[in-house]
């Protein structure tokens, strides 16, 4: 059986989670509400503040969807209560970013500025100090958004091995190489 599928997604205070028909979970909490359709074939219930999520046979299908649903509500139900959040780096000379609503304007060493629409689920801020490279923090409550907005900001510019300039993750390392030897 699923080790992740197997665990209990704990409900904590002050979030409600309604399982409606065609197995489409709800979860409100204090900072959103998320909807997430999951999979007919399982079976999603509430028990005393826990959710339960099981599978009829050990069918691979059945497996693999056991535990990417019991992910997909763990996620829902920490993003309502506590929220998510990804940073993104900024490294190179000249490289900048400026955020006006929900537009990002980037500077990422192109002929032309990049300008992105965020979405509005999305908060974006750009923070940019003296001595430390530029950074876009994006939150939201929606994991799978938040994650997908980050790789396409990062796709503009991905770290290149040599001088590491690029877009990253803050907490990404990038695996430096050695350039060319110097010829004798």
């Amino acid at each position: 059986m699923s080790r992740i599928g197997r665990s209990i997604v704990k409900v904590p205070n002050g979030v409600t989670v309604a399982i409606g028909n065609d197995n489409v979970v709800t979860v409100k909490g204090p900072k959103g509400e998320l909807k997430e359709t999951i999979n007919r074939d399982l079976k999603v219930e509430l028990h005393d503040g826990e959710l339960i999520v099981s599978r009829p046979t050990d069918q691979i299908r059945h497996r693999a969807l056991h535990g990417l649903s019991r992910a997909l509500i763990a996620n829902m139900v920490t993003g309502v209560t506590q929220g998510f959040k990804k940073e993104l780096d900024l490294v190179g000379v000249g490289f900048r970013a400026a955020v006006q609503g929900q537009t990002i304007d980037m500077a990422l060493g192109y002929s032309h500025n990049i300008i992105i629409e965020v979405p509005k689920e999305v908060k974006a801020t750009a923070v940019t100090e003296k001595g430390v490279p530029p950074r876009i923090t994006l939150e939201s409550i929606d994991k799978q958004l938040l994650g997908q907005v980050a790789a396409k900001i990062r796709s503009l510019r991905k770290p290149e091995p040599y001088k590491g300039k690029g877009v990253r993750y803050s907490d990404e390392i990038v695996r430096r190489k050695a350039g060319k030897a110097a010829g004798k």
